[in-house]
């Protein structure tokens, strides 16, 4: 298998699994999306949630009092989306074929996703939705490493795709119709278990797209690690996350 194919196979390898991502994917912190949109002034905005997911992005933009419009290509997790945050206009579409009439949003926001455009022929659509002065913001939720036990624990879960395909955190391309780029990291947590724990690594790409002997191994390893150390081995605990967001504005 070629690196484009295995990373086509990632790309398109979570809708089977669409109401585990709904239940198990952390979700973003209100102190981030409102960083995001602060350049926009007060409220309520127009908002597009692109490859919105099972919306994980989009109920904390509801929570805020935006009008959000979710675009997701893959059916079932469009559907789980619709299912736990209704209030979402929600359509099918790509970062590359978005469906929306020119210049009818303020923002444009992409959550754990923006690494799978192909950023040639997003970056102009995106540009062409977005209002003059628009924002674009790319999120992603990353494990925080710093923490001893969580760096251990992420060395435990990698799997044999983990090494064959490094996704970036910042594949955000500079582009004539977009200036102002800025970078923050926003700490987060996410309320687990071990088993929890185990099962949101399974809605991870590398995961999902790995034969089954190589799973249930993948998982034994990581359950016997978490059980084995003492923030982990019982009931419930915090997981520390960092959330890594780049912003810019629409010229």
């Amino acid at each position: 298998m070629t690196g484009d194919d295995l990373r086509a196979r990632r790309a398109n390898s979570f809708g089977a699994r669409a109401a585990a991502y709904a239940e198990h994917r952390p979700d973003y912190p209100a102190e981030a999306i409102r960083w995001i949109l602060e350049p926009l002034g007060r409220g309520p905005h127009q908002v597009l949630d692109l490859a919105a997911g099972t919306g994980k992005l989009t109920g904390g933009l509801l929570a805020e009092g935006h009008h959000v419009t979710a675009v997701e290509p893959d059916e079932a997790m469009l559907s789980e989306l619709v299912r736990h945050h209704g209030a979402a206009r929600a359509l099918p579409g790509t970062a590359e074929r978005i469906p929306l009439p020119d210049g009818t949003v303020d923002a444009v926001v992409v959550g754990q996703a923006f690494h799978w455009f192909d950023p040639r022929r997003a970056m102009p659509e995106i540009a062409r939705v977005l209002r003059p002065g628009g924002v674009l913001a790319a999120l992603w939720n990353d494990y925080d490493d710093s923490v001893p036990w969580v760096g251990e624990f992420v060395r435990v879960a990698q799997s044999s795709v983990s090494a064959q395909d490094d996704l970036e955190f910042d594949p955000v391309t500079e582009h004539e119709l977009f200036t102002d780029p800025v970078r923050r990291d926003f700490g987060h947590v996410d309320r687990r278990t071990a088993e929890s724990l185990v099962a949101m690594v399974n809605t991870h790409s590398h995961a999902l797209v790995i034969a089954e002997p190589e799973r249930a191994e993948l998982n034994a390893r990581m359950l016997a690690f978490l059980k084995s150390r003492p923030e982990t081995a019982e009931g419930e605990f915090d997981l520390p996350l960092t959330v890594y967001v780049k912003r810019l504005r629409r010229v």
